[in-house]
């Protein structure tokens, strides 16, 4: 923890979304000292509490995704709910949801009446396809908008299938969009006093971090085939095996580091070739490159390749698992991992956050919290009496 003032103190946040993006976006917020309130059903709460690996029925992502937030427990269906929720975004800066569209409309509790009671509310709206167009209505998840991204046919050998990532890539890059998107609206708001509401879909972030397939099929009638870890831009790039078993991967985007590893690889004839001068000659000279610095490697344990690379200043880098993460020495040194207290399980090693401000610092305050553990504290700074909440936790609206 640090003395230094946190950027988004004083501002609150009610995160009423579920799964990653939406959550994600907010324990960013949260982060940086927003003060976030997570509202879940009161029945189960978000999904997200029931996914990943749990330790003794202590579920290990939730203390991650909702770190830094309160929660309340409240059911927008229940009669009454939607007014609660009501109250609580008239006090909030921003809200974030993720229902399908037409969802708060159809609770009473859209962005009109939201804006209504709150002309300075920043309301955003993570969806799979966005609010408007011929998919808006469909289920959206991450892995649909992998597939129709161009991620999926981009990624995968080249004789294999269209592959999609083993985790939530999609969603994720949606989350810390989003992020961006809403502190966009906030400072507008500062300026002019007016909210708005922020459209984003998981598809489209997405699309932008895969890049211009788009263009290049609008300006050049191009359409890319997969190629494993091979680049199109430049070579040699890709994964290449050790003596000992492991694994290491090779980039060489800058003519300089090409020029490095061929020479280090015992090739440097290469160098002279008119065709090694650009990434692209050079990547269509792949099989040979390939060849040359994998034989080399081939030969060597991981630990010695390391070495020679980094002193010959050539780029390399091991492949990793989630064990070689926590022992990296530079990780530790960063604290990109950052060992918390949490009163579940104990020291509980997480991401630290995410980016290190000199003067206005984030921090985990605390992690993922029971379901509801904060309801009666969040509806009491409401103006809700004791007699008001006890009424609302009998009808089910709270818990």
């Amino acid at each position: 923890m640090t003395d230094l003032p946190m950027p988004l103190s004083g501002v609150r946040v009610l995160d009423v979304s579920t799964i990653l993006a939406g959550p994600l976006c907010c324990q960013i917020l949260g982060d940086f000292g927003a003060d976030v309130v997570k509202i879940e059903h009161p029945a189960g709460g978000d999904n997200m509490r029931g996914h990943g690996a749990s330790k003794d029925g202590v579920p290990l992502w939730w203390k991650e995704i909702s770190r830094n937030k309160r929660t309340v427990a409240l059911d927008l269906k229940a009669p009454g709910g939607a007014e609660v929720f009501r109250r609580l975004a008239a006090e909030a800066d921003i809200v974030v949801e993720n229902f399908r569209p037409g969802t708060l409309e159809r609770w009473g509790i859209g962005p009109d009446v939201l804006l209504a009671d709150n002309p300075g509310l920043v309301l955003a709206r993570l969806t799979g396809f966005g609010q408007t167009g011929p998919y808006a209505a469909r289920p959206g998840f991450g892995t649909l908008a992998e597939a129709m991204s161009g991620f999926a046919d981009a990624t995968g050998e080249a004789d294999g299938p269209p592959t999609l990532p083993a985790f939530g890539l999609a969603d994720s890059i949606c989350g810390i969009a989003a992020s961006s998107a809403v502190l966009m609206a906030l400072r507008h708001r500062d300026a002019t006093g007016t909210g708005q509401v922020v459209d984003l879909s998981i598809l489209e972030p997405i699309m932008t971090a895969v890049g211009p397939a788009p263009t290049y099929y609008q300006q050049l009638g191009v359409v890319a085939q997969r190629h494993g870890n091979r680049s199109t831009n430049n070579a040699p790039r890709n994964t290449y095996r050790t003596a000992d078993g492991a694994w290491v991967a090779v980039s060489t985007s800058a003519q300089r580091i090409a020029e490095r590893v061929l020479t280090l690889v015992g090739h440097p004839e290469v160098i002279d070739e008119p065709w090694f001068a650009t990434g692209a000659g050079r990547a269509e000279h792949v099989d040979l490159l390939d060849e040359y610095v994998g034989d080399w490697i081939a030969q060597r344990d991981r630990t010695e390749v390391l070495d020679v690379f980094e002193a010959a200043g050539a780029a390399i880098a091991p492949v990793y698992d989630a064990r070689d993460i926590t022992q990296d020495p530079h990780i530790k040194e960063t604290q990109m991992l950052l060992e918390v207290d949490d009163p579940d399980v104990g020291p509980l090693l997480q991401h630290n956050v995410m980016w290190r401000m000199s003067q206005s610092p984030g921090a985990i305050r605390f992690t993922g919290r029971a379901l509801g553990q904060d309801t009666h504290e969040v509806l009491a700074e409401s103006g809700y009496s004791a007699d008001e909440i006890a009424e609302l936790t009998s009808a089910g609206v709270v818990r």
